[in-house]
């Protein structure tokens, strides 16, 4: 797996565009697209087309391959005439949409991303087979089965460690503080892709939930933390759904349905050849009626913002962040010849209120589009009321309820985190220490500081004393979370990182506006039911 930086400043748009794609995808879906067009029209143009091909087969400069001018440039390009989400899928990214969708793959379970013209580990996921057979974070991939990774990118090498269950792969790694490069040899096995992170307590009684995307276990990994933890014991729930660019809309309906009330509007959607669905709750939260806060973000698309508008439309969450996507298309998927599959739109999203969520994408580029550029404003002619009456608005992602702003990283910190200098400092300083020295009530001295300092200046990270002192905060913040990562695993690292996260402690802290929230709609909804003396 590529490296996602942990609510990092750094979140790359582009992780948007490429996952919003799988967004709300209800296929697969083997049924026929009629034609819009004359059939001479399109007999005219494919002939044309096919003529075109035919030159640059014979003609061009370097040799034509049809995996190259057809996959990869004439039917994207067809589609990006549409809009900015039908998308066609080449063999290996089929293959990977149903990777995602299903929540797992076989191989030896690792958290990867490029750097200096070779892949390094960032993190192995607890107990897969890369953590058991010894792999550590900042561990530099030399070689797999002897192919040497130099130069390749870094999916090729995810691609070359994956393989059957029960097989062996052979990974040669370079280590900090090791002289020769070590070999390890691992038997692949089932890696979990976990859409749903594991809960925890932040406070007694105050519970952590963050969904990163929805796949087909969603629903049940949900069900399965809340069983763990104990539903009944809940007395406020923190629901993140920060970067989370969406997924399966069956799996988003039934996170939404067990919040709301029996019989509810989850979502509908309808477009030109496809009539409305209503999606309801069919289940229903059985009487469990405590306050809810759901985290958003600019990067909460699609199936996330499915889930926050029907909790903000039934005054049933408190939603605070900033303003979602607003990705509100509907994308089926109807698998091709070959292993190829093409998502194409056929609807739109409305929230229960029947506002849209979809942003326009027809006033502006398709790069300002995935951006963000000048295109921040919801549709003032789209103008809907909660249960209890509140005013929201469509046409343009989700509106918080409450907005935080994020603080903005500098320009120091984003050469910090692309140069990874916390991750190679930490294999560094930790190859000269006893590991088990570093407790979970540790924290980075002014000594450890030092040796950062040091440390960043000798990788040409340029900076000066003042820029160094303004961000020493968050310098300790990194150097401790990506010392839990390499001393402990990923996933204490995350609690850390989320116990201290000062947009999750400020959501806690919103709780009793939830509450507020959810008991004046129960009473709008009373005073609206009970019969009127005229």
């Amino acid at each position: 797996m590529v490296k996602r930086h942990w609510r990092s400043f750094v979140f790359v748009p582009a992780i948007v565009i490429a996952c919003s794609l799988a967004g709300g995808l209800v296929g697969p879906n083997l049924t026929g697209v009629s034609a819009a067009g004359g059939e001479d029209d399109v007999k005219a143009s494919m002939k044309t087309f096919s003529k075109v091909y035919d030159l640059l087969e014979t003609n061009f400069a370097d040799k034509v391959t049809p995996d190259k001018t057809i996959y990869k440039g004439a039917i994207p390009g067809m589609l990006r005439t549409l809009d900015p989400h039908s998308s066609f899928f080449d063999p290996r990214d089929f293959q990977l949409l149903r990777e995602d969708q299903k929540g797992h793959y076989y191989g030896v379970g690792m958290t990867v991303a490029p750097q200096k013209n070779r892949t390094v580990v960032i993190a192995p996921f607890p107990d897969s087979p890369a953590a058991k057979a010894g792999i550590r974070p900042g561990d530099v991939i030399m070689l797999v089965n002897d192919k040497s990774t130099e130069n390749l990118r870094t999916d090729e090498v995810a691609d070359l460690l994956k393989g059957p269950k029960g097989t062996q792969v052979q990974v040669q790694v370079a280590r900090e503080g090791v002289k020769d490069p070590l070999t390890f040899n691992i038997t692949r096995g089932e890696i979990e892709r976990k859409s749903v992170q594991d809960a925890f307590w932040l406070k007694p009684g105050i519970l952590y939930l963050d969904i990163e995307h929805f796949n087909e276990n969603t629903s049940r990994e949900v069900e399965e933390n809340f069983k763990r933890m104990g539903e009944a014991n809940v007395k406020g729930l923190v629901l993140d759904l920060r970067d989370n660019p969406g997924g399966l809309l069956n799996e988003g309906v039934a996170v939404a349905d067990r919040f709301l009330q029996k019989g509810q509007v989850v979502v509908s959607h309808r477009g030109r050849a496809s009539a409305e669905k209503r999606y309801t709750a069919r289940h229903g939260r059985a009487g469990l009626e405590y306050p809810i806060v759901v985290l958003v973000n600019q990067y909460s698309a699609s199936a996330s913002e499915i889930v926050s508008g029907a909790l903000q439309d039934h005054d049933r969450g408190w939603v605070f962040g900033q303003t979602t996507f607003g990705k509100g298309l509907v994308q089926t998927v109807y698998p091709l010849s070959e292993n190829t599959g093409l998502a194409l739109t056929t609807a739109k999203y409305y929230t229960p209120s029947e506002r849209l969520i979809q942003r326009d994408y027809q006033n502006t580029s398709f790069f300002d589009y995935y951006y963000r550029k000048g295109n921040d404003s919801n549709n003032k002619q789209d103008v809907k009321m909660t249960d209890s009456g509140r005013t929201v608005y469509g046409g343009g992602g989700i509106t918080p309820d409450e907005m935080y702003e994020i603080p903005k990283g500098n320009k120091l910190q984003a050469m910090m985190i692309r140069s990874y200098a916390f991750l190679n400092f930490t294999a560094t300083w930790l190859a000269a220490r006893d590991r088990k020295t570093i407790t979970k009530e540790w924290a980075p001295d002014e000594g450890v500081v030092q040796e950062f300092r040091q440390f960043a200046l000798k990788q040409n990270i340029p900076f000066t004393e003042a820029e160094f002192t303004d961000n020493l905060d968050w310098i300790k913040q990194q150097i401790r979370r990506e010392v839990f990562i390499n001393v402990y695993n990923i996933e204490d690292s995350r609690k850390m990182s989320i116990s201290s996260d000062p947009m999750v402690l400020k959501a806690i802290d919103a709780l009793p506006k939830a509450k507020s929230l959810l008991e004046n709609a129960k009473k709008m909804i009373v005073q609206r039911m009970a019969p009127r003396r005229d």
